[in-house]
């Protein structure tokens, strides 16, 4: 049985780079090949405007006139807290302790790519929540825009409350274990 050049294929690979401001960038198959344009249309139909360098995730992509193309992402994996520096408000508490703390679904105030942080409000209250970088790339995102629909974790650091994940507005929807059966 032939099989079509040009029908969609499953393949998990890692982002080679991505640019919100170019609105796209490259994956690179685990399986090799040519790198994988991944267009930030593709990529908001998953609910994300970006995602972080390194991330694991898996895409349907197709090969067209001008190369290979993710038509679909499926999965984005983030890398993980273990994964990228700690920030000293994180030494106190478990991977355990962070992840206990409920989603809330929050819009994104503002936040500043090159100054390394942002602010975040969950919706019903006022409070700023400090969003840093680097718990921004640990949870596979590379940048967010003014007004961004998300959800996150919130803990008190040092110096005020504080994401210590942000994920995708869709997770804050999803229903978690202990909610479900309540």
């Amino acid at each position: 049985m032939e099989t079509n050049e040009n029908e969609a294929r499953r393949i998990e690979g890692v982002v080679k780079w991505f640019d919100p401001g170019r609105g796209f960038g490259f994956v690179v198959s685990e399986s090799g090949g040519p790198d994988i344009l991944l267009h930030a249309n593709v990529l908001r139909n998953f609910g994300q405007s970006s995602v972080a360098d390194g991330a694991k995730l898996t895409i349907l992509a197709q090969a067209t006139q001008r190369g290979v193309q993710a038509i679909e992402v499926l999965s984005i994996e983030s890398l993980g807290m273990e994964e990228t520096p700690g920030l000293e408000d994180f030494k106190m508490m478990t991977a355990d302790e962070i992840r206990a703390t409920p989603l809330e679904p929050a819009r994104m105030k503002w936040f500043n790519k090159e100054k390394g942080f942002g602010f975040a409000n969950v919706f019903g209250r006022s409070d700023d929540i400090f969003v840093h970088i680097e718990v921004l790339r640990a949870s596979g995102l590379s940048d967010l825009q003014p007004g961004e629909a998300v959800a996150i974790r919130v803990i008190d650091g040092r110096r005020g409350q504080m994401a210590s994940e942000v994920s995708t507005w869709e997770a804050a929807l999803k229903p978690t274990p202990d909610v479900a059966t309540q």
